[in-house]
């Protein structure tokens, strides 16, 4: 079945697309702060429904694994025409791109890793593990309601309730069912790309912020210092999403690391 997939804006004659990869949720709607952003600025972009959820409905098999997820990011730009792409990409999303650069140096020219990672690590685990708990003792609302807490620092959340009960009540309406999380997070946490960094030749933006409850941003620092060329940006704040919660200063550095590459 194909992926469901939106271009925006024409971009430059033969300049590599934005391509936009979401975290766990996997919705294009993620990225709604940096599309215009992204366009205005001559981009075009690519943004996509990862298989099994939102717009791209499947049965993912227990086995699904992050190489299948590139596999599927391969459909997208076969589908939109798309031979080359700058792969922004968030969290989960940011592991489909370290595999994609693996799997077809060729398509990527560049990446943009927001929260990322390129192994397991211990305190991930643990959220991960809460956060599959609540799946089975509560059900989707109890897993949906709590996702927040892991995204959004709490005085951002405070803030702005209305929005985060209304992405909430969005979440829950759409949940991908409890088989295919289960995969998702299942193939995020068997990802283990540390030994292969140093054949990323593809230059690197890796963004992190401080505050990031569900990732240590020193994960991040282990990426810039391990991929060939990378440069780190460090928020002090904004949790997992600061791409959401901060989206004028993460696009600006965005924008800053595409300019040198149309």
């Amino acid at each position: 079945m194909a992926l469901y997939h939106e271009v925006h804006g024409e971009g430059r004659p033969g300049a590599p697309s934005v391509l936009l990869s979401s975290g766990l949720g996997g919705s294009a709607g993620f990225w709604r702060p940096q599309i215009p952003a992204l366009v205005e600025a001559g981009w075009r972009v690519v943004a996509y429904d990862q298989r099994g959820t939102g717009r791209s409905p499947a049965d993912l098999p227990p086995d699904y694994a992050i190489a299948d997820m590139a596999g599927d990011v391969a459909e997208v730009m076969d589908a939109t025409g798309t031979a080359r792409c700058h792969l922004v990409g968030h969290a989960l999303g940011g592991l489909v791109g370290l595999q994609l650069a693996l799997d077809a140096p060729q398509s990527v020219a560049s990446l943009v890793l927001v929260n990322a990672w390129s192994r397991p690590n211990p305190h991930s685990a643990r959220c991960f593990e809460a956060r599959l708990a609540l799946l089975a003792a509560g059900g989707a609302r109890a897993y949906v309601e709590a996702q927040p807490i892991f995204l959004y620092p709490a005085d951002w959340a405070a803030a702005h309730a209305e929005q985060v009960q209304a992405e909430v009540e969005h979440a829950i309406e759409h949940f991908p069912g409890d088989g295919n999380m289960r995969a998702r997070i299942g193939a995020l946490r068997a990802f283990d790309v540390d030994a292969r960094l140093s054949d990323i030749a593809a230059p690197a933006l890796v963004a992190c912020a401080q505050d990031d409850v569900l990732v240590p941003w020193t994960m991040s620092q282990r990426l810039a210092e391990r991929l060939p060329q990378a440069v780190l940006d460090r928020s002090a704040h904004g949790g997992h999403a600061h791409s959401v919660t901060d989206p004028a200063r993460f696009n600006t550095t965005l924008l800053a690391f595409l300019a040198g590459r149309h």
